[in-house]
């Protein structure tokens, strides 16, 4: 029987190094490798090229590593609730490429699928497309943009096997689908580990196939990025 499981994160990142390219799976803070990040914090590598939907907060997920000067370049679509960020952006110490968010999304499913490039409408026009070849389709401009791919991906998910099937919940099931395919590793942190053959297999969101090592979180604070109630 095919078994993935590591003890911990710090087995999971086992072979992680300075200047490597990572994807970091969630939706603001939904979702997050909250274990994970805190072992690359612990580990200091530097110069990472992190693709992420959103860059955390200041406190929390990628800021951490932000704090630290551990990221050399984001790669993201929406970083505006961190002030950090902000900071190493305007003062230069921080490379940034901000994507659109469905593109970056379909960025990271074609490097998963094996798709070297695609056209898309979205950012023609913009500074989005400077540089970019643009082709023309039933009348209508659309720029190629190029797959991406990561030496790890880590995500998070509700429930796995020990085989590494896995199961998102709710909005958890954001970038961390498509980012579980295109990591040379691909590292999963799950709430629940059970036994192979306990989930059933028309749930299954990643098949285990994509990932390479799997281990139970702990601890997970689950913060809302932007609180809202009633008044």
């Amino acid at each position: 029987m095919i078994n993935k499981v590591v003890p911990d994160a710090q087995a999971a990142l086992e072979g992680i190094a300075d200047g490597m390219t990572l994807m970091l799976g969630g939706f603001g803070l939904c979702g997050i490798p909250e274990n994970s990040i805190q072992e690359l914090l612990r580990r200091g590598v530097r110069n990472l090229t992190c693709i992420s939907n959103n860059a955390g907060v200041d406190d929390f997920g990628i800021g951490l590593l932000l704090q630290t000067k551990q990221v050399k370049k984001m790669i993201s679509s929406y970083v505006g609730e961190n002030a950090e960020f902000e900071r190493q952006l305007l003062s230069g110490e921080l490379e940034v490429e901000l994507i659109p968010q469905g593109t970056l999304a379909e960025r990271c499913r074609a490097g998963g699928a094996g798709i070297p490039a695609f056209y898309t409408p979205a950012g023609y026009g913009t500074e989005v497309g400077e540089g970019k070849e643009s082709r023309e389709f039933n009348g209508k401009m659309y720029l190629l943009e190029t797959a991406l791919h990561a030496d790890f991906a880590f995500v998070k998910a509700w429930k796995g096997d020990t085989a590494g099937n896995l199961i998102y919940k709710g909005t958890a099931r954001n970038f961390n689908p498509m980012m579980a395919t295109a990591g040379k590793i691909t590292v999963a942190e799950v709430e629940e580990l059970v036994p192979a053959g306990e989930l059933d297999p028309n749930q299954i969101h990643t098949p285990g196939i994509f990932v390479q090592r799997i281990f139970q979180g702990e601890k997970y604070e689950k913060r809302i990025e932007q609180r809202t109630v009633r008044a």
